[in-house]
């Protein structure tokens, strides 16, 4: 995976920088290539950088004392990490944790770079707030899903979204994107395929049924 100096130009909100703002962070910031199952801060760590993803994914997910976990989000090519933000604003510790899912490359703006860029510059301002709101956003919607809608409908949205017809996944991996227990998942699944809108494997579900996992997926009560 090559490494891309130019990086500033993927990021479209980043173009307004002041010639001398855009040299500081080009100058401070380090790309780097991730490995998948690489921990990039764990809850209760400090935050030292502004995190951004040139390609990849990093999946950021919250685990519960009772051992639960829920995937919040994810970031992903052109975005940056809310919860980054969240925690180099308010001078706060991680409260979750970020996980690379595949070969990634981010990039770590050092946090004292960060307050200096936030502090001076309009147009970093303006990226960074964007990238925030944008993705508080997803996150409510997230939770709103998990608290308010029926987990046999989310799942079936869940399955209905995904492009291949034939899904690797176990039932422990449904039950950390949706929030719920891995039993949970596995009785739902099971009147899917009761139903002829599944099949399922050993590690795997085949998708036989799309439109009507759709159709189940829109009910939300």
């Amino acid at each position: 995976m090559s490494v891309d100096t130019s990086w500033i130009a993927r990021f479209e909100g980043l173009a307004g920088l002041a010639p001398a703002d855009h040299a500081r962070l080009l100058a401070q910031a380090r790309v780097m290539e991730l490995p998948p199952g690489a921990v990039l801060f764990t809850p209760g760590a400090p935050c030292g950088v502004y995190l951004l993803v040139l390609d990849g994914s990093v999946r950021v997910q919250m685990i519960a004392d009772t051992g639960r976990e829920i995937v919040l989000y994810r970031v992903r090519r052109g975005e940056s990490c809310v919860l980054t933000t969240a925690c180099l604003l308010g001078e706060e510790a991680y409260s979750a944790e970020g996980v690379v899912e595949e070969p990634t490359v981010g990039v770590a703006v050092p946090a004292p770079v960060f307050d200096e860029l936030i502090a001076r510059s309009d147009a970093f301002r303006r990226f960074v707030f964007a990238g925030y709101g944008r993705r508080v956003a997803d996150i409510l919607a997230t939770m709103q899903a998990a608290v308010f809608h029926r987990i046999d409908a989310r799942l079936a949205r869940h399955l209905a979204a995904r492009a291949e017809r034939s899904i690797e996944v176990t039932h422990q991996d449904l039950a950390v994107e949706l929030g719920t227990a891995r039993e949970v998942v596995s009785r739902c699944l099971k009147a899917f395929e009761k139903r002829g809108l599944v099949r399922l494997g050993r590690g795997s579900v085949v998708v036989v049924d799309r439109p009507a996992l759709q159709r189940l997926g829109e009910t939300i009560d």
